[in-house]
């Protein structure tokens, strides 16, 4: 497919280039109703302006560090570190230099430490898939006091004087969960378990509240079990799912929030329930998307790792060119069930 440019934005939209040129940096002498015309035509058409070939007609250098957890067995997490690797490799030659570097599996101690040893004179920008403490959101602060941009990334910070937060709408996500869960259960009435990462991380509060609201007002009639941490981790779902089922024998539906997918998997097929518990999860991996083929999952809500990198590096680099006001383009969130699997 074609690429769209700002050609077949300004041709829809009924503007000149320079008008979508103001709109997409966030300058001034354009009015509210083009700004708003503008921006609906370019989410319709998914315009994604390159930023940085702007960068090959100057000699500046932009420097960017990602700051990622390392958690053994996070399909997602190896998938977001291999896209930060890819983005380094494609945007050497234009002089926009992206590393990468880790903390202790979410441990908020050693992020502060991490995020305390950013230095200044090499680093321009860093994004950070980020743990919502009190220590953490002071750390963050801290490095904007000292002139470094700042977006989170995938889990955010509130509230922080970080720049963004690039990712999908986690509040959205967990009420379309809830939508999707309720239909898939056809009526039928008993237990719904819910299974997070870490209660600590923003984006996993946000998807139960999302969840939780939802199906109060449009599945009143289900019973809502307490959320219980599966610290994104196989070895720690697989024992809890297990447990779930042995406890609540009319449990009739599960929503995973995070990663461990794995071990959901192997719970309810080593006891028979695969087929009578529907099941909503995040992220589509090897291993959700065989359980969307075999009839495990019945859905998978995603969001593509990919654009979450290159639109952090396009939000810090229009803070390095001081182009206030920038908006990153929104993250999409996709829903798969077998037959549409890309």
């Amino acid at each position: 497919m074609r690429r769209v440019t700002v050609h077949d934005v300004a041709a829809e939209a009924g503007v000149s280039l320079a008008t979508v040129d103001r709109v997409i940096n966030g300058r001034k002498g354009v009015s509210a109703t083009t700004v708003q015309r503008v921006n609906k035509v370019i989410e319709r058409l998914d315009f994604r302006r390159d930023v940085f070939a702007a960068s090959l007609a100057t000699s500046r250098e932009y420097r960017f560090k990602f700051v990622l957890p390392e958690v053994a067995g996070n399909t997602f997490m190896t998938h977001l570190g291999q896209q930060v690797r890819t983005a380094a490799r494609r945007l050497a030659d234009q002089r926009i230099l992206v590393s990468e570097i880790h903390y202790r599996e979410f441990d908020s101690v050693d992020l502060c430490r991490v995020l305390g040893c950013i230095d200044l004179a090499e680093t321009m920008g860093v994004a950070v898939v980020a743990i919502d403490t009190p220590e953490v959101r002071e750390a963050i602060d801290a490095l904007v006091e000292r002139g470094i941009g700042v977006v989170t990334l995938v889990s955010d910070v509130t509230p922080s004087r970080r720049l963004d937060c690039i990712g999908i709408n986690n509040l959205a996500a967990g009420r379309v969960a809830a939508s999707l869960l309720g239909r898939f259960l056809g009526g039928r009435t008993g237990s719904i378990a819910l299974i997070a990462g870490f209660l600590m991380l923003d984006d996993h509060v946000a998807r139960r509240l999302g969840f939780e609201q939802t199906m109060l007002r449009d599945f009143p009639g289900q019973t809502l079990l307490p959320v219980v941490e599966g610290r994104d981790d196989s070895r720690v779902t697989a024992p809890l799912v297990g447990s779930l089922l042995d406890e609540h024998p009319d449990l009739i539906g599960l929503y995973s929030m995070g990663a461990g997918n794995r071990g959901i998997i192997e719970a309810l097929e080593r006891r028979g329930r695969q087929r009578d518990v529907a099941v909503v999860a995040h992220e589509l991996t090897p291993h959700s998307r065989r359980a969307l083929i075999s009839g495990t999952f019945d859905a998978v809500i995603h969001q593509e790792a990919g654009d979450e990198v290159e639109n952090a590096v396009q939000t810090l680099k229009a803070f390095s060119d001081g182009r206030a006001g920038f908006i990153p383009p929104r993250v999409r969130i996709d829903i798969f069930v077998r037959d549409n699997l890309p």
